[in-house]
């Protein structure tokens, strides 16, 4: 399946098949069924989500436009089963179409960039192993103009040492889970400000549930919670009050996470300068 992949990133997957027992499946299964968590925008919701994984359509009212989230089953008509890995990684790290075209928020484009090549090797092999689903779906509508490039072409992303546990849990925090785009507080134009509000809070999402703001996650807010408060929150949902957090968070998916990264994601927010 990887014939398709450049000299780069195979020679990366081969060196990483080598070293570690988990198949590239394997590995993109347990990321999109936790901290990437894709389906919590691509996968519909209720009752119709029952076999159509990635399907898309679900249609987003946002200050940066009308969004309809994309079909990216493998199906060949509707969705990514025309378009090669390497298109796919193109269009993941670097949100660029097979047809040139950008795709624009709230896909996470800066901080996906950084994707390891062996984790976004991992992410396709999932996306090809879900069924195909049959569902056009409009392209969104942007108020805003789009960049002609997030940057230059990503090249190769080494992977993060899962032994440096704060290196580690800010990649799952950041290029993996985005946890720290949705967290930090919007700027002057309304993108979230990940250099001076980095983790800050205070960003709006609109629902069917009401209105929910981004919760402030550095050590200002979470320094009395105790690493297993933070734990339940991402998990679950679960304030260490027994109250219940509001979506958008994903967890469904998140209650997959395992407790090594889980640990790994709480060491790095701990260290995040208070705000």
């Amino acid at each position: 399946m990887f014939k398709q992949v450049g000299l780069a990133l195979g020679a990366t997957l081969m060196a990483a098949t080598a070293a570690s027992a988990e198949t590239p499946l394997e590995r993109g299964r347990y990321l999109m069924n936790s901290i990437v968590a894709c389906g919590n925008c691509h996968t519909p919701k209720g009752p119709a989500a029952a076999g159509r994984e990635f399907a898309g359509g679900t249609r987003m009212n946002l200050p940066v436009g009308i969004i309809h989230v994309p079909n990216i089953t493998p199906d060949p008509e509707t969705g990514i089963g025309k378009w090669t890995d390497v298109q796919l990684v193109a269009a993941i790290r670097e949100g660029r179409r097979p047809d040139g075209s950008i795709i624009g928020p709230p896909m996470p484009m800066e901080l996906y960039r950084d994707l390891s090549d062996e984790d976004v090797i991992a992410l396709v092999a999932y996306m090809r192993s879900v069924p195909p689903v049959i569902n056009k779906v409009s392209r969104s509508e942007y108020k805003i103009p789009l960049p002609e490039s997030y940057g230059p072409p990503v090249v190769t992303v080494p992977p993060v040492s899962k032994q440096d546990k704060v290196a580690y849990g800010a990649y799952l925090a950041g290029p993996a889970g985005h946890c720290i785009e949705c967290h930090s507080t919007p700027g002057p134009a309304g993108a979230p400000d990940m250099v001076n509000m980095l983790g800050a809070g205070g960003l709006e999402f609109h629902g069917p549930w009401g209105v929910s703001i981004a919760r402030n996650i550095t050590p200002t807010n979470l320094g009395d919670w105790s690493d297993t408060d933070i734990k339940k929150a991402i998990t679950d949902g679960v304030r260490p009050d027994g109250s219940k957090l509001m979506p958008p968070m994903g967890y469904p998916y998140y209650k997959n996470i395992s407790e090594f990264d889980l640990s790994a994601i709480v060491a790095y927010l701990r260290t995040l300068p208070p705000k």
